[in-house]
């Protein structure tokens, strides 16, 4: 690479820092004189980068906002940070983020060294994505935008919200279970509320100023989290577990929720406190131990098709017009009802 090329990419590198850069600092930094410095600048602009001057002895240069998307510099942990969280956002739901998302990170991995890609495959390779997840529903990208700008300009925002008309102070945006909700004060009932984005029609900003609220305990995710478990459906599950009491307390946590009572059998019977089929499959897949549920359907069905899932992944390679196995075909059967005591 010539020495003014070399120059050139790092004086981009330079700018590319959120600051106004005098031009004696840049010339100190690049060893060249203040002519060279200008000359390329000069030539930066050429090339569509917007390098803004200011005149004066505060002044400097500073690059800007243009009306197209020029190349970018990135040092080795940005480009590693960029590359994972583009794959992260190729399975959001966001309507059609996920192949620009794609293709985005094709373009990154191109020009990756070989050693920052071992690190992004390394990193990716021990996360794993939470298996009871809820399913995701697609978002329109124009409505994240939308409550995003009326969030960071504290605007109040209008919409429709399963067809009812909603006026509310956005405070935060929240992803949890590759769902997107809107934390917001609703003005009409005096009180947070959080809605589905994927639910959300017709998103205007008011140009109203919102007032500065605190957020009940001072945590969004949080509180999402908990008005999200809330308005889940909650059930109580009655389940034999093939193991003493003993052997279960500890896989369950100590103390276990619920109650664990010996059966004569060997067995000992779990009745779990309510809760959602989601988290009571995850505290039984925790104990590695055989079990057989009484109820809920709930939770039969959802062990269910969470066993048929489970199953497909392992199969092998799909053969074309090979069908997917339906839920209610997996191997966990409700067992008998226990006696009244």
């Amino acid at each position: 690479m010539s020495d003014a090329r070399a120059r050139l990419l790092s004086l981009l590198s330079l700018l590319q820092t959120p600051r106004l850069w005098p031009g004696s600092e840049l010339a100190q930094r690049l060893g060249v004189s203040g002519r060279t410095v200008r000359r390329d600048i000069d030539r930066l602009r050429e090339l569509g980068y917007p390098v803004h001057a200011e005149q004066g002895g505060l002044g400097g240069y500073r690059l800007t906002a243009g009306g197209a998307m020029p190349p970018l510099l990135l040092e080795d942990d940005e480009a590693v940070a960029v590359a994972i969280g583009l794959r992260t956002a190729a399975v959001q739901a966001v309507t059609g983020a996920d192949d620009a998302a794609v293709r985005a990170l094709r373009k990154l991995l191109q020009v990756l060294p070989a050693r920052l890609r071992r690190r992004v495959d390394t990193l990716m390779s021990s996360t794993v994505a939470h298996p009871f997840s809820l399913a995701p529903e697609l978002v329109d990208p124009d409505a994240l935008v939308v409550a995003a700008s009326t969030i960071a300009n504290h605007e109040r925002l209008r919409f429709r919200y399963r067809g009812e008309g909603r006026h509310v102070e956005p405070r935060a945006l929240v992803t949890a279970g590759r769902r997107w909700y809107l934390l917001a004060f609703d003005l009409d009932r005096d009180d947070w509320r959080t809605f589905r984005l994927d639910r959300v029609t017709d998103l205007t900003a008011t140009g109203a100023r919102a007032a500065t609220r605190e957020v009940p305990g001072g945590d969004a995710a949080a509180f999402v989290a908990s008005r999200t478990m809330q308005m889940a459906p909650t059930y109580p599950a009655d389940v034999v577990i093939h193991a003493p009491a003993a052997d279960v307390v500890d896989r369950l946590g100590a103390p276990p929720p619920g109650t664990l009572t010996d059966q004569p059998d060997g067995t000992c019977r779990w009745q779990a406190p309510p809760d959602t089929p989601e988290w009571h499959t995850l505290r039984l897949a925790s104990i590695g131990l055989p079990f057989e549920v009484s109820g809920p359907a709930e939770l039969i069905a959802h062990l269910r098709s969470t066993a048929a899932l489970f199953q497909a992944a392992t199969a092998g390679p799909r053969r074309s017009g090979t069908r997917s196995p339906r839920a209610g075909r997996g191997s966990v059967r409700p067992a008998s009802p226990p006696p009244h005591s």
